[in-house]
């Protein structure tokens, strides 16, 4: 029989509000598995004819959400760039502060008045949140000029309520917020509805994408046994149950993987698991391929997402654990309501996952190697093809040349390409409006990543176009020195990322420079490519421990001329040396040897630089052929030949 298509109307708005996938029709698995050819053509066309969520800009919300404020008598309201999961990455429907500003940037914050309004932005959008949003109803400010939360101290005044929505607010923000406005007599109050939805009238429905089995194959663990395990550590902190909201952590521990958020394959849901290992998953089931069920087994209990709120009530008088920093208020009183007692800590999937098993582990080496190849490709095509072209072509050729690979499943985030001047804005992104092109006498900079079913890269590197100054090259070698002091790096176990931090900065410090960013951030394997806890930048404590993937990317920028970035990811192992750890480097691609003043190196970082390249040359030769062949020659031989 023919597949309806007007039933089928209200799920394909659904999917329109989906990130694009690499397999475009793969949500037909889980809708219609059993389409026939000429139905998913019908399908595809009826799609194409739905349109796309609009967040043109509209200087007319501002206002109208300031009616509903005077109507509720809220003196202000706070709309953070969040939803219930605390995701880097958001869907269309909790793209909230876009819609209601015009801002398209990662990180913001806006605090709405009934006479005004700020959004709160900080170095890297300075200058793109005046030019995208409407200066007559919208104030741009940085966002430690003064703190947003002293901002609004000083805005209210004694009895005043300033409204926020706890279902996309962390416990601990909302301690922040109330414990600040309180010093001035005003209250925080939580709403029911968020009322900047009450005004998008066309607001995107949730995402509709397939849900499938992350195999054994890449996972490395049966979920069952992950279950089990974490929920002996849920009962060795004294409860009963944890409640997970966190994308990246439910699919990790059940091995699933979907396509509802930009860039990391995951699925809108959230999970409660008890000490006894099952776990009650709020998912819509609608998403299910026919393969899920079998994969979830009986340790798993599927349940609608709207009854979420039901199961947190159903565990009234139990002890649960939740992580404060990333569970929201609204779950946090939900249990409370409910005569729950709340357990704070960790999120006990994030330590876990973050120390990779010797399957993941192996998969992400191999994941590197074909992006290498891949990488490699690429780079040769910007040497004898980019000058002339703009940032937009050469981040187009890249995702081309990855997506043959047959495991990849798109960029892990945007590709960051900076041509000239633009290298230098640190999470740059190209636009037709911003774009510049390639020149030679100068650096690109290319920061990109891919999910692939067996791993997740990222890596950036800095190109020389033509003869480059010698200024720009000394830049390049100390930013060089600085990676190849932290891939060099032996440290005591117990050390954090903060000790670290420093080997990357040293030679730029001796030259009186620095970079403002991290160091290194952690990776998942075909999960999130920022993830946590560990990280090497100047505030990070948490312990390295063997298994977990970092990057390693210092850098140097110089606003109006050029930028340089140099990464790698590692893998924390265990030294030869008892007691010690070091970073062992799995990403194979040639630093442009153009760019290097071979002077400023010492005789054990020019040793270091001529073996990796050797080896990287060992590992992608058998993958390349022809010109490209000759090109990763001629790019790794040694220093001074």
């Amino acid at each position: 029989m023919p597949v309806d298509l007007e039933a089928l109307k209200p799920l394909l708005a659904r999917v329109r509000a989906t990130p694009p996938a690499k397999v475009a029709d793969g949500w037909m698995e889980a809708a219609c598995p059993g389409a026939s050819a000429a139905d998913r053509e019908r399908i595809a066309a009826a799609l194409a004819a739905v349109p796309e969520p609009s967040f043109a800009s509209d200087a007319s919300r501002i206002p109208a959400l300031q009616k509903i404020l005077r109507k509720e008598k809220l003196a202000a309201f706070l709309v953070p760039r969040a939803d219930e999961h605390q995701g880097e990455y958001l869907v269309a429907r909790a793209e909230r502060l876009r819609w209601l500003t015009g801002f398209t940037g990662s990180a913001g914050f806006v605090i709405v008045l009934q006479t005004e309004a700020a959004l709160f932005v900080d170095g890297r959008y300075t200058l793109q949140a005046p030019a995208e949003t409407d200066a007559s109803v919208i104030e741009c400010r940085h966002f430690k000029k003064p703190p947003a939360i002293e901002w609004l101290a000083g805005k209210v005044k004694a009895g005043d309520r300033v409204g926020f929505d706890p279902r996309i607010t962390p416990v601990k923000e909302a301690e922040r917020w109330r414990d600040a406005l309180a010093k001035v007599g005003a209250e925080l109050v939580g709403v029911d509805r968020n009322p900047v939805d009450a005004i998008w009238a066309d607001q995107p429905g949730d995402p509709y994408s397939a849900v499938v089995p992350q195999p054994l194959k890449y996972a490395g663990e049966a979920s069952a046994d992950k279950r089990s395990r974490l929920g002996r550590d849920i009962a060795a902190r004294g409860a009963k149950a944890a409640v997970l909201n966190q994308l990246d952590s439910i699919a990790w521990l059940l091995n699933v993987r979907g396509g509802d958020t930009p860039a990391t394959p995951l699925v809108q849901s959230f999970l409660i698991l008890a000490d006894d290992g099952h776990a009650t998953w709020y998912v819509d089931q609608a998403k299910f391929t026919p393969a899920l069920p079998a994969h979830l087994g009986n340790g798993v209990t599927v349940r609608p997402m709207e009854a979420f709120g039901d199961g947190l009530t159903d565990l009234a008088g139990k002890p649960v654990t939740i992580e404060p920093e990333t569970a929201t208020a609204w779950i946090a009183d939900r249990l409370t309501a409910a005569g729950a007692t709340l357990v704070h800590g960790t999120d006990p999937c994030v330590l876990p996952k973050a120390r990779k098993n010797p399957v993941e582990l192996a998969g992400t080496r191999k994941a590197h190697l074909r992006d290498g190849a891949a990488m490699a490709r690429f780079l040769h095509w910007v040497d004898r093809e980019a000058p002339g072209q703009g940032e937009l072509a050469v981040m187009a050729k890249l995702e081309e040349i990855r997506g043959a690979d047959p495991l990849h499943r798109g960029a892990c985030f945007t590709t960051i390409a900076g041509a000239g001047s633009n290298g230098a804005i640190v999470h740059y992104r190209s636009s037709p409006a911003t774009e510049r092109a390639v020149e030679k006498g100068t650096f690109l900079l290319v920061d990109s990543g891919a999910q692939y079913l067996d791993g997740t890269t990222d890596i950036t590197r800095t190109i020389a176009v033509g003869s480059v100054p010698k200024r720009l090259k000394e830049h390049y070698t100390l930013v060089l020195k600085g990676h190849i002091a932290v891939a060099t790096a032996r440290f005591p176990k117990g050390t954090g990322g903060i000790a670290i931090d420093g080997f990357a900065r040293r030679a730029l410090w001796q030259a009186g420079l620095d970079f403002d960013h991290g160091t290194g951030h952690g990776v998942g394997v075909y999960l999130g490519v920022h993830e946590g806890p560990a990280r090497i930048s100047p505030l990070s404590q948490v312990p390295l421990e063997p298994g977990m993937i970092l990057s390693n990317e210092p850098g140097f920028y110089e606003t109006g001329s050029h930028g340089i970035r140099l990464e790698n990811l590692v893998v924390v192992t265990e030294s030869t040396m008892p007691g010690f750890l070091e970073f062992e480097t799995i990403t194979f691609c040639p630093f442009d040897r153009r760019a290097i003043v071979t002077g400023l190196l010492t005789a054990a970082e020019r040793d270091w630089l001529d073996r990796y390249h050797a080896r990287t040359w060992r590992l992608l030769q058998p993958r390349l052929i022809g010109k490209d062949l000759a090109w990763l020659k001629r790019m790794t031989a040694p220093l001074g030949k």
